[in-house]
């Protein structure tokens, strides 16, 4: 007992000088952490409509391999004897003037592949180097491959226009995958891709899945047209002439649905759409709010939970375990002194069975069962 005695006092001493501690720095002044450096932002939420990745594709050769290729494919047969026709290559031909693939069949060294390389949300000038991603078809492994010059087409597939080159030497980013390789720079932009956001002197929002909602569209289509109030100036020292004033209020933005809201660019920006949207991403978003939502990865035991989600008061009994969660102060889970809740919150019951060393793997049972009966009000994920 008096071993027990003396470290619950060097514990509860050890917590008070820290609590000291905190206080002493919040009180001083000297957190560096600032409120308004933790404020969501109008960016943090949404993106433009028209500012969306692209997908270019193509298939392509891949040679040097190590016995790892296409050994007797009719189609990698066909392709090679193309390519090494089509640089002067000496490849016999039949009586119907067919390529003679007799000669290549048994390529074993030679594999075909398909072609992905994406063009990032603000577009790709010509000239610019991409990324690309290889994936064989028939080859067992890729490694120590290299891919011969190969055109990347657009994601259309009724349009042959050619945007970029590929080629260059592959890299296995997984080991345990030989069949997936990338080349770092490895795609040429032949084309410029320009992604336009402006159409009739409009823009188009659109949120994140996690945070749409009709209320959330609501709340932001009521910030961006209180913005008139202030002559939409954010900085920007618009002539009182030329600004957007109160008796001339007019609706800059719409909600559309739960995802799209299409704000109007104001006159004085009509030729400097940047100059708008760069102002109007920083509008700060005091009272938003994510999706409820609690992510778990069975396989590696790992259980993410949003500090709002919320269980119904309940009765738990799992395995030689028993616990319940129910409203009010005196309630075991959820318990807040100060600020009661309506209900208990989850992350308070899984800090109560961690605190029991309950294994994840009966913790995520738990939190499965609570979702399945209807007691977990939150969006669950499973990976």
């Amino acid at each position: 007992m008096e071993l027990n005695l003396n470290l619950t006092q060097r514990i509860t001493t050890r917590c008070l000088i820290r609590a000291l501690v905190l206080w002493w720095i919040t009180a001083s002044g000297l957190s560096s952490i600032d409120a308004a450096d933790n404020q969501l932002l109008l960016r943090d939420v949404c993106r433009l409509k028209g500012q969306e990745e692209n997908t270019l594709q193509g298939y392509g050769l891949v040679v040097g391999l190590k016995g790892t290729g296409d050994d007797a494919s009719k189609p990698t047969a066909v392709a090679l004897a193309t390519a090494m026709q089509r640089m002067g290559g000496q490849i016999g031909t039949d009586a119907s003037g067919q390529l003679n693939l007799s000669d290549v069949e048994k390529a074993g060294n030679a594999a075909l592949v398909f072609i992905q390389a994406t063009i990032p949300p603000q577009g790709a000038q010509q000239g610019d180097q991409l990324e690309c991603t290889i994936s064989a078809i028939f080859a067992k492994s890729l490694e120590g491959g290299t891919l011969v010059l190969s055109p990347v087409l657009g994601p259309n597939a009724g349009q042959q226009a050619v945007y970029g080159l590929a080629q260059g030497k592959l890299t296995i980013p997984d080991p345990r995958v030989p069949t997936t390789a990338s080349i770092y720079r490895g795609c040429k932009m032949e084309a410029t891709v320009q992604n336009q956001f402006v159409k009739d002197d409009k823009i188009t929002l659109v949120l994140d899945k996690d945070v749409s909602s009709f209320n959330t569209a609501q709340y932001i289509e009521d910030l961006i047209n209180e913005l008139n109030n202030t002559g939409l100036t954010g900085g920007a020292n618009i002539p009182p002439e030329q600004a957007v004033q109160t008796s001339n209020f007019q609706l800059l933005a719409k909600a559309r649905d739960p995802v799209h809201i299409e704000v109007t660019i104001p006159s004085y920006y009509r030729d400097r759409p940047v100059a708008f949207v760069a102002f109007l991403m920083e509008m700060p978003l005091p009272n938003i709010q994510n999706k409820k939502r609690v992510v778990i990865n069975e396989r590696e035991g790992v259980i993410i939970i949003g500090e709002d989600v919320m269980i119904s008061p309940v009765a738990i009994n799992h395995k030689n375990l028993s616990i319940e969660a129910r409203a009010g102060q005196k309630s075991f889970v959820g318990m807040d002194i100060e600020n009661p809740q309506p209900r208990p919150k989850l992350k308070n019951l899984v800090d109560a069975l961690n605190a029991l060393n309950v294994p994840s793997q009966d913790v995520i049972a738990i939190i499965k069962a609570l979702k399945q009966k209807g007691d977990l009000f939150g969006e669950l994920v499973i990976q």
